[in-house]
């Protein structure tokens, strides 16, 4: 018997797998799960991201064009991808800061499951509003609402907005799993300790949204397990993760 060329704990995955993550603003995927990125691309997934906004918003105390900020940012985003080995990066041109988990937002992100067709789907969890001493951005929390309901049942069931169906021909898709980021109730951990600095090189295509790249660097590099040392240092990611079938 012949071993599987994706036997790599904790996925399991027997082959390749197409990996969609839904998220709110360019710099989300990085920060939020940059290194795990790195390492499904590097093991031969394919990775796609759609954003659901341009982030036009991204600034502190400072006035801005939103128009310029949001090209600005979908450059570094293509950037970031790009180091990271992501496929493509689409946007649905919501306004940043004002996402709403309403029906129409749902229909366009069940439409973008059902063009991908992805085994797995990455998204925030849309119950986490507090970190720590810090809240969470309300689109962070929206995005992960919109998704979860696109998921199930929308995207599957060919009775929820048949226009995407009769209208546009996608059929109904059921993903395999959901990994939610952003999480308090973490059920997985991913050793990413070999794809920890490519995580740090994407984030440096942010430029727009780091003041200070040492200061980040430098936060980043502690940011190690607490059974690892600064000699030898050990990274991971957390998700909760479902599987469905």
């Amino acid at each position: 018997m012949h071993a599987s060329p994706f036997p790599h704990e904790p996925e399991g995955w027997e082959a390749p797998q197409t990996i969609l993550l839904i998220l709110a603003h360019p710099d989300d995927p990085e920060f939020f799960c940059g290194a795990t990125i790195a390492r499904w691309c590097a093991l031969g997934h394919t990775v796609h991201y759609c954003l659901l906004t341009r982030g036009d918003k991204g600034v502190r105390d400072q006035v801005v064009s939103p128009e310029e900020l949001a090209a600005t940012r979908e450059h570094e985003q293509r950037c970031a991808a790009d180091t990271l080995g992501v496929k493509d990066v689409f946007y649905l041109d919501y306004e940043d800061g004002y996402l709403v988990a309403d029906l129409e937002t749902r229909r366009a992100v069940a439409r973008v499951i059902r063009r991908v067709r992805p085994d797995i789907l990455v998204t925030c969890d849309p119950t986490q509003i507090f970190g720590d001493n810090s809240i969470n951005h309300p689109d962070h929390r929206t995005v992960g609402q919109v998704v979860v309901d696109a998921l199930f049942p929308a995207a599957g069931n060919p009775l929820y907005f048949p226009e995407l169906l009769h209208e546009e021909g996608l059929q109904p898709h059921s993903v395999h799993e959901l990994w939610l980021t952003v999480t308090g109730h973490p059920n997985v951990s991913v050793d990413v300790t070999e794809q920890w600095e490519r995580k740090i090189a994407a984030l440096h295509c942010h430029a727009t949204q780091i003041a200070d790249m040492a200061a980040l660097d430098e936060r980043l590099r502690a940011r190690r397990t607490p059974d690892s040392t600064p000699e030898a240092p050990r990274y991971e990611e957390k998700f909760r993760r479902f599987k469905f079938r």
